[in-house]
């Protein structure tokens, strides 16, 4: 059973007075997602902020709550109310888990756009040169750049490895100027380059991981990803208040 097969729930009913010790709890919860089969290897798991129940760090950053024993596995949100706010923890704690493996992808691994001026904050775009929308964000990179926004652009072909957009993103992968490959490809211009050894299904596997299913997937400094097309002078605001 796939993790997004598993029931949302809002809340869960814990008895606050059982107690297991971290390394029974670790097992016990371990053992209980391995029959669930996630498909999803476990991080980590820690005590989270509610007395009794565990936060379960899965690859790629989502997050899930499981009982001490094991036996309730919640996938939802866990807000905590601060001076009568809500506070999403659950989204707080997905994007510092997004922020340190987007962070962690080598500079020299992506297509770079560098700011013009002072470089105020970055942005990390998941793309596809076959992609329209792509197209029209490609088009709004220097009013980013303008605006003190890094660029850097990973591969990500929307219909899979071995798909005309995969080819493609190899390419420009592959030249030895990848932002002139990728600004003629984005034009329609064919280009040729050797095949060589490329980040690019690394990148796919890695955009998958982190829940983005088509391009362009926009992500922000600390963590935040906006799926889809926005307008530079909207996403330049989002990346300033992120950095």
């Amino acid at each position: 059973m796939r993790l997004t097969q598993i029931f949302a729930a809002a809340a869960i009913a814990l008895v606050s007075t059982f107690a297991v010790a971290d390394d029974a709890a670790d097992k016990a919860i371990r053992k209980s997602l391995e029959n669930l089969q996630l498909d999803v290897p476990v991080e980590t798991i820690t005590a989270s902020p509610l007395p009794g129940l565990y936060e379960v760090k899965l690859k790629g950053s989502r997050v899930l709550y499981a009982s001490a024993d094991g036996q309730y596995v919640v996938q939802g949100y866990m807000f905590q109310l601060k001076d009568g706010k809500p506070v999403n923890l659950t989204e707080k704690t997905e994007r510092l888990g997004v922020s340190k493996l987007i962070n962690e992808i080598p500079v020299a691994e992506t297509v770079v756009y560098p700011a013009i001026g002072e470089t105020k904050s970055h942005i990390t775009v998941f793309t596809d040169t076959t992609c329209p929308y792509c197209h029209k964000l490609h088009a709004e990179v220097p009013e980013l750049n303008k605006r003190g926004i890094e660029v850097r652009y990973v591969a990500f072909p929307r219909q899979g490895l071995g798909s005309p957009g995969d080819e493609q993103l190899q390419a420009v992968w592959c030249s030895k100027d990848k932002k002139a490959a990728m600004d003629k490809m984005v034009d329609g211009k064919e280009i040729k380059a050797a095949k060589c050894d490329n980040p690019v299904s690394k990148q796919f596997a890695l955009g998958q991981s982190i829940g983005v299913n088509g391009t362009p997937a926009i992500v922000l400094a600390d963590g935040q990803v906006i799926p889809g097309y926005q307008p530079a002078p909207q996403v330049a605001k989002l990346a300033l208040g992120a950095k």
